[in-house]
């Protein structure tokens, strides 16, 4: 398998056996899901795990997914074959119960150390002693959340077991010198200063062995000890003789040729006479592979912890330079040379040097320079992709590399960064002397630098996409304005249709409505000129050309009312009202009035909740319905009059097109010819009729949508050709407890008294005097003027006003402003408003409401008696 190609280079860089065998295999079906699909930080950590020498194993996401290194395979003994990929409690099950408690620490943030413990791994099967040191560290993504753990581990058994086996010779050489037989064995004479000892002692100390076994001073054995251990021997020596108590030590030796030793040295202070030491016999022996190996350790220990210091340290930084900048300062005193660096491919053949650290030895790299800068050997190796590691420029590849010693390089570790298999970067360490590079120090450094690569990388890509996150945001805001702009320029499209529509519509209102009107005081003018002349001819005969005239002065007034309702401008009465008593006064009249061959039907439903509307409103839109449903059933049929609780969820009103909540529902339905899909469309349109010409102004439903809609409702319309149409009408619950329904049809006329003094305010003079004398009629005292300013110098004059009856809009002042200015002289003055319009201010209309009775013109004489009786009390 190509894995550069397959995985786009991050997984191939590493170049292991583990690395390879995650490219051969298929995770689709695992719980990892496909490679491509892993995030960058299980990317970063895995590359660091598998770059490492060490042993280092990756346990991954919440079911603790295993990974491991080259290094760490031979750990696994007989579980390699089927141990990547599986969960870490199933792979390590013989020893869970050992290191559950460290793993579940560890998830919890605490990092764990373990020193020298016993498992038993069972590698080949079978059970088997083994000791080791391992440290667990909690996996955090770049979100801060721990989403594993790593170990890093040692097997120390072999140390164990040598130890355990140095205590036992160290029990044998406790023998043996009881014995006085022993191999190194020596013997001094602390009083007369001479000491003896064997050729193998001698050899160790670099004493001639005849002059050792015939006695010498103690400090020509001394000579043989490093310099820089010395000190402390002779100094541990002292206190030991004047302790009397036990000599143990350690320490170096240095031979003639240079070479360094380890020894180990026990003896036994000898009490003379007086008690104190004058004999000290002992033994040494060579410790030097025991101690080169606890030294290794050691380094490995320290190395881990720098590279998993610096891998710390570059995920907590988000600017390239910096972690270039960081990490090679931190890399080069590391190593201890004298430059670190990093470059770019700019071009095909020119490098640009970004980012280094230099303790002053060597200047820093700055600029662009040519790929073979440093000569075409450096350059090929380079793009292959192969590091290059020399110790003296000057002879090194067979004199290739002499561009760096030119330059005052002479040694070196470059090693080149893939990305997709090309090499596109590098780092380098340069020193200004020859220097052999320890394979410790060569594989730290190629770590350093692929994690480092790793590290910017991933930096980068945040850098991308937090800039490609504000790309995005800029275009969503342009395209903002964009959007705005085009709603602006579509909604003043909008308002200029509306404006072409509504000069139309008043084009159609013109001549549709001057029609009626004519038709209308046709009759009023006829039967007062009738009754005029009746009278004049002393006939008083005149009721039946009166009622004509009042009937025509009715019907103009209710088409008013139809085009103020169609406006949504009507003034409003509402009352809280009971559907059921209010459908139950209509069914009488409607029964009549719809005639013999349709049959009116209620459906009236108990406990049906309240509603706030203005009753004759309301019942104006029932008989406007009724009567378009008897005239869609020429050949007779059936009304059917419905009331229902209509609670709509957030469904329920989204398909009716009201806010959801609570709702009277009153249904008008009829079994007559119905509708149209497109006649239906185009029903609450204004001036839509489908009835022949003279026999309707296309007011009616539209009245009816703009009054419902004004109370706060809303009004459906379903209809189906051959079966009929059916309307409802959805009102506002109202809590409040239902007021009787106003009975404006009664005959009773409640009388005044000359005590209760009205003061009249109107700015129409006939309108005014009918009023004036209307009230006269019922038998109070009535005061009148012209206008607002008029009315307060009489409110002034007379304290004895009981109620102000006034117009809404006036000249110079309107009804609000004088009952507003009125309520400062008599806060107790009761107001009743009359008007037929009280214009486009919604201010004047709120305050109609909420500060009095209101009386809607034309009025006639009994609702002016009751109106004005119900304000009075």
């Amino acid at each position: 398998m190509d894995i550069e190609r397959s995985l786009g280079g991050w997984l191939a860089r590493c170049d292991s056996g583990v690395a390879r065998a995650i490219a051969r295999r298929d995770w689709s079906n695992t719980r990892m899901g496909p490679v491509e699909s892993w995030s960058a930080d299980l990317r970063a950590i895995l590359g660091t795990v598998l770059a490492c020498p060490t042993p280092m194993y990756l346990a991954w996401g919440p079911e603790l997914i295993s990974f491991y290194n080259d290094a760490y395979e031979p750990i696994l003994g007989y579980r390699a074959k089927d141990a990547l990929g599986k969960p870490f409690r199933d792979l390590w099950a013989s020893i869970w119960d050992d290191i559950s408690p460290l793993v579940d620490r560890c998830l919890a943030g605490e990092s764990q150390k373990m020193v020298d413990m016993r498992l038993d791994l069972s590698r080949n099967g079978f059970p088997e002693e083994s000791y080791w040191t391992f440290t667990y560290s909690p996996v955090i993504d770049t979100k801060g959340d721990i989403v594993g753990l790593i170990c890093v581990t040692g097997e120390t058994t072999d140390r164990i077991l040598a130890e355990r086996a140095r205590a036992k010779a160290a029990e044998r050489l406790e023998l043996a010198m009881s014995s006085s037989n022993s191999v190194g064995i020596w013997d001094w004479d602390v009083i007369a200063d001479r000491l003896t000892a064997d050729s193998n002692f001698a050899n160790l100390y670099g004493v001639d062995p005849d002059r050792a076994a015939a006695g010498t001073k103690v400090g020509e054995f001394f000579k043989g000890i490093h310099p820089e251990d010395r000190a402390r021997v002779e100094a541990e020596v002292a206190r030991t003789i004047a302790s009397m108590g036990k000599f143990s030590s350690e320490y170096r030796l240095l031979g003639r040729d240079g070479t360094v030793s380890w020894v180990s040295a026990q003896g036994q202070c000898m009490a003379g006479p007086d008690g104190r030491c004058v004999r000290m016999p002992g033994v040494s022996y060579d410790i030097t592979r025991l101690k080169e190996a606890e030294l290794q350790l050691r380094a490995a220990k320290e190395e881990r912890e720098f590279v998993l210091e610096q891998f710390a340290r570059q995920r907590m930084q988000s600017d390239p330079q910096e972690i270039l900048r960081a990490s090679s300062e931190a890399l080069g005193k590391r190593l201890g040379v004298n430059r670190v660096g990093f470059y770019r491919l700019t071009e095909p053949r020119l490098v640009c040097h970004e980012a280094s650290w230099s303790d002053g030895t060597l200047e820093p790299l700055t600029g662009s320079q040519p790929t073979d800068y440093f000569g075409q050997h450096a350059d090929a190796e380079r793009r292959a992709g192969r590091a290059l590691v020399f110790g003296d420029s000057r002879q090194d590849s067979g004199g290739k590399l002499t561009p760096y010693a030119e330059e005052g390089v002479l040694a070196g570790i470059c090693v080149p960064l893939l990305t997709d298999g090309k090499w596109a970067a590098g780092i380098y360490l340069h020193q200004a002397n020859v220097r052999q590079w320890t394979e410790p120090e060569i594989i730290l450094a190629k770590e350093i630098v692929q994690q480092t690569w790793l590290a910017i990388e991933r930096a980068e890509a945040l850098i991308s996409l937090s800039r490609r996150v504000e790309e995005q945001e800029a275009a969503l805001q342009q395209r903002e304005i964009v959007l705005r702009e085009e709603f602006e320029r579509r909604e003043a499209a909008e308002r200029q249709l509306r404006q072409l529509q509504k000069m139309e519509a008043v084009g159609q209102l013109t001549g549709g409505i001057a029609h009626d009107f004519n038709n209308m005081l046709a009759v009023v003018i006829s039967g007062l000129n009738l009754t005029q002349r009746q009278l004049s001819r002393g006939n008083t005969d005149v009721g039946p050309y009166i009622e004509g005239a009042l009937d025509g002065a009715g019907r103009a007034a209710a088409l008013t009312q139809r085009l103020l309702a169609f406006s949504r401008q009507q003034p409003l009465e509402p009352a809280v009202i009971d559907g059921n008593a209010l459908l139950m006064g209509l069914s009488e009249m409607l029964s009549r009035s719809l005639g013999e061959t349709i049959v009116l039907d209620t459906k009236l439903k108990p406990d049906l909740w309240a509603t706030k509307v203005d009753p004759n409103q309301l019942e104006n839109a029932i008989i406007n319905l009724a009567v378009n449903a008897r005239d869609a059933m020429p050949d007779g049929g059936r009304v059917t009059l419905e009331t229902a609780n209509a609670d709509l969820t957030p469904g329920m009103a989204r398909d009716v097109g009201i806010e959801p909540g609570a709702y009277v529902r009153i249904r008008v339905q009829d079994t007559g010819m119905g509708m149209t899909p497109e006649v239906l469309a185009k029903a609450f349109d204004p001036f839509f009729t489908t009835k022949p010409t003279g026999r309707g102004t296309g007011l009616g439903l539209s009245q009816v949508y703009g009054f419902i809609r004004q109370s706060g409702g809303h009004v459906t319309m379903t209809s189906r050709v051959g079966q009929g149409t059916a309307v409802d009408l959805y009102l506002p619950r109202s809590l409040d407890h239902a007021a009787q329904t106003a009975d404006d049809l009664a005959n009773d006329v409640p009388q005044g008294r000359p005590d209760q003094v009205i003061l009249v305010v109107e700015d129409e003079d006939r309108v005014r005097a009918f009023t004036v004398a209307s009230l006269r009629e019922l038998g109070y005292t009535v005061l009148e003027a012209a206008s607002g300013p008029s009315a307060l110098d009489i409110l002034a004059q007379r304290p004895d006003i009981s109620l102000l009856f006034t117009d809404v809009v006036m000249p110079q002042m309107t009804g609000p402003q004088l009952v507003e200015q009125a309520s400062r002289l008599r806060d107790d003055l009761k107001v009743v408003y009359a008007s037929g319009y009280t214009g486009n201010s919604s201010e004047i209309d709120a305050k109609v409401k909420a500060e009095g009775n209101f009386l809607p013109k034309p009025f006639s004489f009994g609702q002016l008696a009751r109106k004005i009786a119900a304000t009075m009390g």
